[in-house]
């Protein structure tokens, strides 16, 4: 099913050419939603751009578009107001026709591409050896998103965790584990991630200033590099101590991911440098192996490198992420890659596509996107971190979300003298909780900053999970309550429209295969939330203003459809972003 927008759009330029013939193929119509409801549902705007070209009055422009306007199956007669506005609004048999329709679609009307295309989505990317904290919460719940949506749109989705597993810190970690805790370097789960993330910390310190252990821990670097056994062994016990504590902050957010780090990519660097110097993009400079792009200075004015190979040999994350790419492109035969990470990565994403561009390995039908977001912030408006100043921990931001949930549930049930299980009361906190995180992420732009505060997340009302979730419980219990299967409201069971806030509903559930397929090329989630809100909002008008189980028949039935159609969407908008619903709370 076509989107009603791009209907009527594809409408108004066949309308152009018919008026002013075929120099005007493609010419955009400047359509959009009405802002003001009494003047329609969609408004044309073109007859003012297109004055002075055509050396008419707007009006008599509006005029000779809608005199060849074909729009008699969508809208009522189309009116020109105003300077050359074209104003349209929707029929009612229209809206109630396709509502019908998409009854019985499990996909709400939402079709699937007609380009389906191997896409990759790199994102969360935390580094071994480390915790995950804050700052990886953007990447990973955005990353997840995006990838959801494309895979809902019917792309194949490879979702890539480039894992931070290799280097010199690798090097760094095992000398000073060799001294401090050797048995760490032989035997699994001899540490606790707490203890790995100290001793990763006095390593850094010790390598910051001990030459003779900065020389100690390179010689771990070239044994790990070339493969030697207890190095390699070391390596590998770490990873996986890290591997497991990822995966139960990836458990708890439903998140799916395919492991491939750095060191995936290592046998490939030597022929990444060898590639450049062959396309004659590698100068010397000072001992290292450089590419000089256009656009890039320091901040004395002069050229910025990007360091492939070091002086001493050895190769960096610009060189992996010059590996990666390639792979991608070649090997996975990606033709969309999209790296997930904050905004400040910005030059290095930038260079690096550019060497790529510059190597002539990205064709043309293969697009590179950089996704940026903000920075999580406090209520004090700085970077958030906990009291004494620390990064906060990704888990102990969970659990916070998960325990302040539980406790506003607690007091909410023994307000109304309402007994639950403990099995209902665990699993609707932990719904709620990382819904609320998850949701105050999305429905930020994610090019902006936005300010982490769990009491506006966990709001009963406003731009909220659990104001989402609770639009969704309330249709359930018009189930409950009526005993009502809304999978079977009987063959002949049809949308009739009568009521404003009845077509109010009807035209915004409409918007929804035109909203996840803004989301599908802007990347934006939040416009996906915006819609989700608004529906929300819509249907509680609309349950307010139109009693369902009350009603007389055929207008219960039509209203129950509503309730379900609202329902489905609302659980399918929310699974795109990550998010589960709940029958009650």
């Amino acid at each position: 099913m076509n989107a009603t927008q791009e209907q009527l759009k594809l409408k108004l330029q066949q309308a152009l050419v018919g008026a002013f013939g075929d120099e005007y193929v493609g010419v955009d119509p400047v359509l959009e939603p009405a802002k003001n409801p009494k003047f329609g549902d969609f408004q044309a705007n073109v007859a003012l751009s297109l004055s002075k070209q055509l050396g008419m009055q707007p009006r008599a422009i509006a005029t000779a578009i809608v005199e060849k306007l074909d729009v008699s199956e969508i809208c009522e007669l189309p009116e020109i107001a105003g300077p050359g506005f074209i104003n349209l609004k929707i029929k009612t048999s229209y809206l109630e026709t396709q509502l019908n329709a998409i009854i019985k679609d499990e996909r709400l009307g939402v079709p699937k591409t007609q380009n389906p295309q191997k896409e990759i989505v790199d994102f969360s990317s935390p580094n071994i050896a480390k915790e995950m904290h804050v700052g990886h919460l953007r990447s990973t719940i955005i990353g997840d998103c995006i990838a959801r949506i494309l895979e809902f749109r019917g792309h194949e989705v490879l979702r890539l965790n480039h894992v931070g597993d290799w280097g010199t810190q690798f090097g760094m970690l095992i000398a000073y584990l060799r001294e401090v805790s050797p048995e760490a370097l032989t035997t699994a789960n001899a540490l606790n991630i707490g203890d790995l993330v100290n001793f990763y910390r006095q390593a850094k310190q010790r390598f910051d200033n001990d030459e003779n252990f900065q020389e100690t821990a390179r010689q771990e670097v070239v044994k790990l590099q070339a493969g030697a056994e207890d190095t390699l062994h070391a390596w590998k016990l770490l990873c996986e101590q890290s591997r497991k504590e990822f995966k139960v902050i990836y458990d708890l957010l439903d998140i799916k991911l395919e492991e491939r780090g750095e060191s995936f990519y290592n046998p490939y660097l030597p022929k990444v440098v060898e590639d450049l110097e062959t396309a004659g993009l590698v100068e010397e400079n000072q001992g290292a192996k450089c590419v000089f792009l256009e656009g890039f200075t320091n901040r004395e004015g002069d050229p910025l490198p990007l360091i492939v190979q070091k002086t001493d040999g050895g190769y960096n994350y610009a060189t992996t992420d010059l590996a990666s790419v390639r792979y991608r492109i070649q090997e996975d035969q990606a033709k969309r890659i999209i790296y997930v990470t904050d905004v400040g990565q910005t030059n290095h994403f930038n260079q690096f596509f550019q060497a790529a561009e510059k190597a002539n390995w990205i064709p043309e039908e293969v697009e590179l996107i950089h996704v940026t977001f903000g920075l999580v912030l406090g209520e004090d408006g700085k970077k958030f971190k906990t009291r004494s100043g620390d990064t906060v921990r990704l888990k102990d931001l969970l659990d916070e979300a998960i325990s302040r949930a539980r406790k506003d549930i607690e007091s909410r049930l023994e307000k109304d003298e309402r007994e639950e299980t403990e099995e209902f009361i665990k699993n609707v906190a932990e719904v709620v909780g990382l819904s609320a995180v998850k949701y105050a992420d999305l429905s930020h732009n994610r090019t902006k900053d936005y300010v982490f505060s769990y009491d506006q997340m966990l709001a009963l009302k406003g731009n909220t999970a659990p104001y989402m979730l609770y639009a969704y419980v309330r249709t359930q219990g018009i189930s409950r309550e009526g005993n009502i299967d809304f999978d079977n409201l009987g063959e002949n069971a049809k949308v009739l429209l009568t009521e404003p806030t009845e077509f109010t509903l009807a035209k915004h559930l409409l918007q929804l295969d035109e909203v996840i397929s803004e989301v599908e090329q802007e990347l934006l989630p939040h416009r996906l939330c915006d819609y989700l809100y608004n529906l929300s909002d819509k249907f509680n008008k609309f349950y307010e203003n139109c009693p369902v189980l009350k009603s007389e028949e055929p207008t219960k039935t039509s209203r129950l459809i509503l309730c379900h159609l609202t329902a489905r969407t609302l659980k399918l908008g929310l699974d795109l972003l990550g998010i589960k619903v709940l029958e009650r709370m």
